[in-house]
């Protein structure tokens, strides 16, 4: 049957809690490769939860979704899974980060709350074109929320799209996390950096042959996309390849960094208390994604269950659909 001996495992304790998961579940190509054969469209979500720990939703990218949706994903996962959200292509692509206030407000107001504990990175992906301008950039940072409260309040600023479709709270009280993905080469610029780290953002580590490609850590996580090296979305990743990407995670997880890392600034000083891990496979054609993610997590020795991890957590208060 397709998709058996993917075991289910829990986060593993190096030191951070690492993650290993997908970019979106609803896939044709999937089905009958990665899905079991006549497996219900509508327990696809149900069952990749129980291979992976974390998922990132991609519909929450092309529009607002509502939170009954929010809701009926977080019942069809298991009690320690983690959704990673991708942030609104209308406030990272069109607008440009531009009078975004309001968006945002909208965007936190559609029902990422309802995820309460599920709640993980939410993740902002800039277009090729848009290049590093460090005030638009400064702007956005300070706008966005850093717990669930500084979320419930930014909701409530919402304009009338959302009303009577809106959800405001939260039943956990934590700190949120954010990611940027760039993809402009001007991004290679050390205020950049700096200004992630004044922040606490964590800058995505995107793997593709078209973006760059930097391993600067910014925040006390950090967030990997691995977009396919060779081709982008369809190739898959090799004994070779996963071992290094595996070797990169390790270190991560303990509070270090790979030997291997490309960086605009230093390495950093270790961290005594390691950091969190999301890594998620967007190689999606051919059903790629799930069965390297199934790799990796079989290389990590992830798939035996280990103690209980301790949840995510954030030193920093400042400090399903297609998919992009």
């Amino acid at each position: 049957m397709a998709g058996q001996g993917l075991s289910q495992h829990r986060p593993t304790r190096v030191s951070g809690v690492v993650r290993i998961g997908i970019s979106g579940w609803t896939y044709a190509g999937w089905r009958g490769v990665f899905y079991p054969k006549g497996l219900p469209h509508s327990q696809e979500l149900a069952f990749a939860a129980r291979q992976f720990q974390a998922i990132e939703i991609n519909g929450t990218f092309y529009g607002l979704q509502r939170p009954e949706a929010f809701a009926h994903w977080r019942e069809q996962t298991p009690p320690d899974f983690v959704f990673a959200v991708k942030g609104s292509r209308y406030i990272t692509q069109m607008l440009k980060l531009r009078n975004v206030a309001i968006p945002l407000a909208n965007f936190f107001a559609s029902g990422l709350l309802r995820l309460g504990p599920k709640l993980g990175p939410i993740l902002w992906q800039f277009p090729p074109q848009l290049k590093f301008d460090a005030e638009r950039f400064e702007s956005f940072f300070k706008l966005l929320p850093r717990d669930m409260t500084e979320a419930s309040a930014l909701a409530r600023r919402h304009d009338a799209r959302l009303d009577n479709r809106d959800w405001l709270s939260s039943d956990v009280s934590k700190p949120l996390r954010h990611a940027v993905e760039i993809r402009h080469e001007s991004f290679r610029d050390p205020a950049f950096i700096e200004l992630l780290r004044r922040y606490g953002v964590a800058l995505v580590c995107a793997d593709t042959v078209e973006w760059p490609l930097l391993m600067d850590l910014t925040a006390d996580f950090v967030y990997c996309r691995l977009h396919g090296s060779e081709q982008l979305y369809a190739s898959g990743y090799d004994e070779k390849a996963l071992a290094r990407w595996a070797l990169r995670v390790e270190a991560w997880a303990k509070g270090g960094e790979p030997r291997d890392a490309v960086r605009v600034l230093a390495p950093t000083k270790p961290r005594a208390r390691g950091r969190d891990v999301y890594l998620f496979f967007d190689n999606d054609a051919k059903a790629r994604a799930p069965l390297d993610a199934a790799a990796l997590i079989k290389r990590l020795k992830l798939d035996r269950r280990s103690p209980a991890a301790r949840p995510e957590r954030s030193a920093n208060r400042r400090e399903a659909g297609p998919r992009s």
